[in-house]
């Protein structure tokens, strides 16, 4: 993590600079709103990655001398017979269409987005998947 800090830092300062440069050779407000917005984003997860890097136990990315069988293990769990994601998708899919079509098309995207969201997280909590 500390690595992608790092990344995040340089890439922050150098969108920093080109949103300088750019303010002032285009006088254009705009892009350089965009590109100031940009450099915050990058200094926000530039900053959340090495503040959490040093709480953490270093990973093998962090280690030169690692190889990649070092981060190998399980990532997770994975819901693999989930249909709630395709309710969410569905329901963002119709909430963009809202705003390119109009609003009205948010009563109908929005309990789909609820139904979906409801149903992804308490998808363990009942019915035969209740164990796991």
């Amino acid at each position: 993590m500390k690595i992608q800090g790092k990344m995040f830092l340089w890439l922050s300062f150098f969108i920093l600079i080109m949103a300088v440069v750019y303010g002032v050779w285009s006088k254009e407000p705009v892009g350089t709103t965009a590109l100031f917005l940009a450099f915050g984003l990058s200094v926000m997860i530039g900053y959340y990655l090495a503040f959490t890097a040093k709480r953490v136990d270093e990973m093998a990315q962090d280690n030169l001398e690692a190889d990649v069988a070092d981060e190998a293990g399980e990532l997770g769990f994975f819901s693999p017979h989930s249909w709630q994601p395709l309710s969410l998708a569905i329901g963002g899919a119709f909430a963009f269409m809202g705003v390119i079509f109009g609003w009205w098309l948010m009563y109908f995207s929005a309990p789909l987005i609820l139904i979906g969201l409801w149903g992804w997280v308490y998808e363990y909590y009942r019915g035969e998947n209740q164990n796991q």
